[in-house]
């Protein structure tokens, strides 16, 4: 079973290995190939937002405020370079941050810099799959992604989505790493403890991490009409 969150300096070596696929992914593949789960977008525009998020998420770890987003701010003539920059800015503001300082986020845990060090390896490991990049996630780390959906984000859903509407709990598996979650209905729905009968969905931590943050690929099996209303709805931003 995973211990998650991680202690919040154990994400960085994880934040090292995927933003250099990234940046490797920038390098070698055709910007202008398209992203098929971000429509519209190409890779060029995909790489232009990661490394804006991680430029603004390094401000707001420096300063511990909000700061305005904008993620299109162009990178100039060498987005690989500018994107591994990018990165680095991030990963030293991290390096250098106290992460039980208090610090702006909008999830819906305690209100520190820890929080940031586990987005922004979400963040990335996400894209990462969005890029094609054939780079293999950790299963702990996919593991650890599921888990901040449903503590992290879903508390807070309703800053960006309707409530979900749950007819009886569901219980999500990881069937690699032996993981478990329950959701229970609510307003919003909250993880709570193991219920027998509870509607079902199982598949590898990263089956079900891309699935919960919408995206395509090898399906987790899903049992019952609960388990088909959670994957239905919306759950990030």
């Amino acid at each position: 079973m995973t211990t998650m969150p991680f202690p919040a300096r154990e994400y960085l070596p994880v934040l090292r290995e995927l933003t250099g696929a990234f940046a490797e992914r920038l390098r070698t593949a055709d910007p202008a190939a398209a992203v098929p789960d971000c429509a519209g977008w190409t890779l060029a525009d995909l790489g232009t937002h990661l490394g804006n998020v991680h430029r603004w998420a390094a401000t707001v770890v420096t300063t511990g405020d909000a700061q305005r987003q904008d993620f299109e701010q162009p990178p100039g003539a060498d987005l690989a370079a500018w994107y591994a920059e990018s990165a680095g800015i991030l990963v030293d503001a991290l390096a250098a941050a106290t992460p039980e300082d208090p610090c702006w986020h909008f999830g819906g845990t305690g209100k520190t810099k820890a929080f940031w060090f586990r987005r922004q390896v979400h963040e990335t490991a996400v894209h990462l799959a969005d890029s094609g990049s054939g780079h293999v996630l950790d299963p702990a780390v996919a593991a650890d992604g599921v888990d901040e959906v449903l503590t992290a984000m879903l508390p807070r859903v309703t800053r960006w989505h309707a409530v979900p509407r749950l007819p009886g709990p569901v219980t999500l598996r990881a069937t690699d790493t032996g993981d478990a979650w329950t959701v229970h209905p609510g307003e919003p729905p909250a993880l709570g403890p193991a219920a027998s009968g509870a509607a079902t969905v199982e598949g590898s931590a990263r089956e079900l991490l891309l699935r919960l943050w919408k995206r395509t690929g090898p399906e987790p099996r899903a049992t019952g009409e609960a388990a088909e209303a959670l994957l239905a709805a919306p759950l990030t931003p």
